[in-house]
């Protein structure tokens, strides 16, 4: 088939090894990111953990408006059938991915499978595949250390039991450029099968020569490339963007992906994936400069925070920015000034937060050292107001058991942590709370210059989360 255009399929959160670790709602903005960049496809992980995954997935789905959404599958028609439920609301920019290794040594290490059941495995999952979506990928892992027969015969299995795009992967990255295009060259020509679907290349950057491969075996004819929005051990995005711009008129292609946007957009994952990598570190590597000046204050528009919090990269919805600006104000009244880090914090207690069945909270606590702590909470449960009072050993514990008195649920708590995320005799506080729940873990986040506010803010967001999961199952 002769396509003219060149399809990017960004596979940043499939960089396991190389990418920080972000949460739900960094996750999903990163993919709202990714999504401006006008990418055809966003890889997502392989469902491991169903609930919160397929939320993920879910959520996803929502938020990203352009580009298709590819979910990997187990050689398994139960992994197809998970995977299908949490694709199915965006059915017609769904793609379901059958990843498999195809060399020798990857098939027996990886999977314990001889050649001939990793093919019939393949081609079964790839026809379950299709009784869901057209939109089937066969990705052959390590092809480029694979048989060379067995090869062959894999990729046209796969094309003969419905697969639309087959991609191959120079997995160990030890190729050459010309080494690559030959390797694609020779593929295409002794596949016949080959000719009737899209035919993709990934390739990991171990000799830094990741870029020039893709280049070379676009011109051997790939139509398809996974690369990187961030910096990780794939093609660079930005790179292979710009440069068959550069060259499309050589290569007679095209590529949907803007290249007057990408300098700026890639710039704003990059901060977002490095605040994740931040929290990792310990806080005297942490680089605590606001590193464009910028302070807000009580005396700025809801216009001016807004822009600030495009700068920090995200793009919010109405109702979002709503309550970004709420938090705003309320926190702006109880110190002069807020930075750019303070309301980076803001954004991720109040925005891309699952829909709140517990809400409108309004509490009491008394305390002293001399009377046990007590605390009287109400709140909303969907339309219903509730409420609860509870002693405990301090505000926190008390607050934490009004809330479990008024919704008449325990989890466990796993853990609790408070830090300041600004300095000063008005910092703001952010604290986090893990609840357990039928083995699973859960974390909430809130922020606000009384840390027992940001502590209750913080349950209430992973008990949110723990019902939301319920009722939709």
């Amino acid at each position: 088939m002769n396509e003219k255009n060149v399809r990017i399929t960004d596979c940043t959160l499939r960089q396991k090894n190389h990418l920080p670790a972000l949460s739900f709602r960094e996750k999903l903005e990163l993919c709202r990111l990714i999504d401006r960049l006008n990418v055809d496809m966003i890889e997502m992980e392989e469902i491991r953990q169903v609930k919160i995954d397929s939320l993920l997935i879910k959520s996803v789905c929502s938020a990203v408006t352009n580009a298709g959404i590819a979910v990997p599958v187990s050689l398994n028609q139960e992994s197809v059938h998970t995977s299908w439920e949490a694709l199915k609301t965006t059915a017609d920019r769904a793609r379901l991915q059958v990843p498999a290794p195809v060399s020798s040594v990857q098939m027996e290490y990886l999977l314990h499978m001889k050649p001939a059941a990793v093919l019939s495995a393949v081609t079964e999952t790839i026809r379950k595949c299709r009784e869901y979506t057209k939109n089937v990928e066969f990705i052959a892992e390590d092809a480029t250390r694979s048989d060379g027969a067995f090869l062959r015969k894999i990729v046209a299995a796969a094309a003969e039991a419905g697969a639309n795009t087959i991609t191959v992967c120079d997995t160990a990255g030890s190729m050459l450029p010309e080494e690559a295009g030959a390797f694609v060259s020779a593929l295409i020509n002794d596949v016949p099968e080959l000719k009737e679907v899209i035919v993709g290349f990934s390739c990991t950057d171990q000799m830094k020569l990741a870029d020039a491969c893709a280049v070379s075996a676009v011109q051997c004819g790939i139509r398809e490339i996974k690369a990187a929005s961030f910096q990780t051990d794939a093609v660079s995005l930005m790179n292979i963007v710009r440069i068959l711009d550069l060259k499309k008129s050589m290569f007679g292609i095209s590529c949907m992906v803007s290249t007057e946007r990408i300098r700026s957009m890639t710039g704003q994952i990059e901060t977002l994936c490095r605040t994740g990598l931040s929290r990792s570190l310990p806080s005297g590597q942490q680089n605590e400069k606001n590193e464009n000046g910028i302070m807000l204050s009580t005396h700025d528009s809801a216009e001016s925070v807004r822009k600030a919090v495009e700068k920090l990269g995200y793009d919010l919805t109405p109702d979002d920015m709503e309550k970004v600006w709420s938090c705003f104000s309320e926190i702006a009244e109880k110190k002069d000034l807020i930075s750019l880090r303070e309301l980076d914090a803001i954004v991720a207690a109040e925005a891309m937060q699952v829909p709140p069945v517990y809400h409108d909270i309004q509490y009491v606590i008394n305390t002293g050292n001399t009377i046990s702590a007590m605390a009287h909470m109400k709140l909303m449960y969907h339309d219903k107001q509730i409420e609860g009072i509870a002693s405990g050993d301090g505000s926190i514990d008390a607050a934490f058991n009004s809330i479990e008195k008024a919704t008449g649920r325990h989890f466990e708590l796993d853990d609790f942590q408070i830090q300041a995320i600004s300095e000063g005799r008005e910092a703001v506080g952010e604290t986090i709370v893990k609840l357990r729940h039928e083995g699973k873990l859960y974390s909430g986040r809130g922020i606000s210059t009384d840390i027992v506010g940001a502590g209750i803010m913080a349950y209430l967001n992973a008990l949110n989360k723990i019902v939301y999961e319920e009722e939709e199952a």
